[in-house]
């Protein structure tokens, strides 16, 4: 028994042929739609590159921009399809086209409806990278002589002001490395080299960070060094104090940005499938329609559509034994004494029941 069978008259089949196309040409814009949400995603990222590890953080991206590409050819084909089969007699040279057309489009809107599901799950997969990127570019903060790390110093400064936020977790990221650079550091000063020997591997720890973590929005001037001092500074004490630096470390502040940019793009993204879905239900009814149309001789007359020929289970069935039976007519039995199971031959002895053989002399 048919899925969802409906009848249409030559009207209908005329205005579902004419609706297709309009639809399809909207198709493309959709399509040019997800090739900029892509490209816009991958420009994002690219820009902080630099306190990001390496990663597969740029499949989501990726993979919008080329589904993006092949929405705006499959939709292109579709509206010309479409136009024609509102002329039963155009239809004909797109007969044998329009199974396969939509298998592929199934297959393609599949994958928008994965691109965006990819969009809600590289949650871990950012927050990994950004974590790793983030520990090393505060790492080489103060190799600002070193070739290939001299940009990490404003590049971190920058993303500390521009989203007000301050270390990998937290400001006390800043008190676990030396962040100063040794040109700046005083090697006469008996203060500088008590601290370097006191400390971990000889290094220049202090209570203090760059001053890219001050808040110019607090009233008080920005306290950036011995922060767990209290003696250091008039009326301050930085356990009840609320501090005048950001709190929030950059990898929360980062990944909160691009978990609202994925979201939108999600949303976007599963409503484009859904908008593909339908175009693809109304090509699949234009599809057997007109199909049933040819069958009947009657382009004039009414024909069923349908979504499926047979119902669910029987089609699945149908598919599993063909994808099992797909490499079984080259197969040769290897059995001993068993024939080729895919020929059939019967032996005949065309009658003759007593047929003497002659044998060959032997040489002299």
């Amino acid at each position: 028994m048919a899925v969802l069978k409906v009848k249409f008259t030559k009207t209908k089949r005329d205005k579902l042929a004419q609706i297709l196309w309009i639809l399809n040409w909207v198709s493309v814009v959709s399509g040019i739609i997800l090739f900029s949400l892509g490209l816009f995603l991958k420009i994002e990222i690219k820009k902080r590159n630099e306190v990001m590890a390496k990663g597969d953080i740029n499949s989501v991206p990726n993979m919008l921009i080329s589904v993006g590409v092949i929405a705006c050819i499959i939709n292109f084909l579709g509206g010309k399809i479409c136009y024609d089969c509102s002329d039963a007699n155009k239809f004909s040279r797109w007969k044998l086209v329009m199974l396969p057309y939509i298998v592929c489009t199934f297959c393609f809107t599949f994958c928008i409806l994965v691109g965006a599901l990819m969009c809600y799950t590289m949650r871990n997969e950012l927050e990994e990278s950004l974590y790793l990127g983030l520990r090393d570019a505060i790492k080489f903060y103060k190799d600002t002589d070193i070739p290939g790390r001299c940009f990490l110093k404003k590049t971190v400064d920058l993303l500390q002001i521009g989203f007000r936020c301050c270390g990998n977790n937290g400001f006390r990221d800043w008190f676990e490395i030396q962040w100063v650079s040794p040109r700046y550091l005083n090697m006469a000063s008996k203060e500088v080299l008590d601290r370097l020997k006191s400390n971990v591997d000889g290094k220049f720890l202090v209570d203090g960070v760059p001053f890219s973590c001050c808040n110019p929005s607090s009233p008080r001037p920005c306290i950036q060094y011995q922060l767990t001092n209290n003696s250091a500074h008039y009326n301050y004490d930085f356990l009840t104090e609320e501090l005048n630096i950001w709190m929030k470390g950059c990898r929360e502040a980062l990944l909160d940005y691009y978990t609202g940019i994925m979201r939108s793009i999600g949303i976007a993204a599963l409503l484009i499938w859904l908008f593909e879905l339908c175009v693809l239900i109304g090509v699949r009814y234009l599809q057997t329609a007109m199909k049933n149309v040819l069958l009947l001789g009657d382009l004039e007359g009414e024909s069923d559509g349908w979504l499926l020929e047979n119902s669910f289970v029987e089609t699945a069935k149908y598919n599993i034994n063909i994808i099992k039976n797909l490499g079984k007519a080259n197969q040769i039995s290897t059995v001993s004494g068993m024939n080729d199971p895919n020929i059939n031959v019967q032996n005949t002895d065309c009658d003759k029941t007593n047929i003497t053989t002659k044998s060959i002399p032997a040489a002299r």
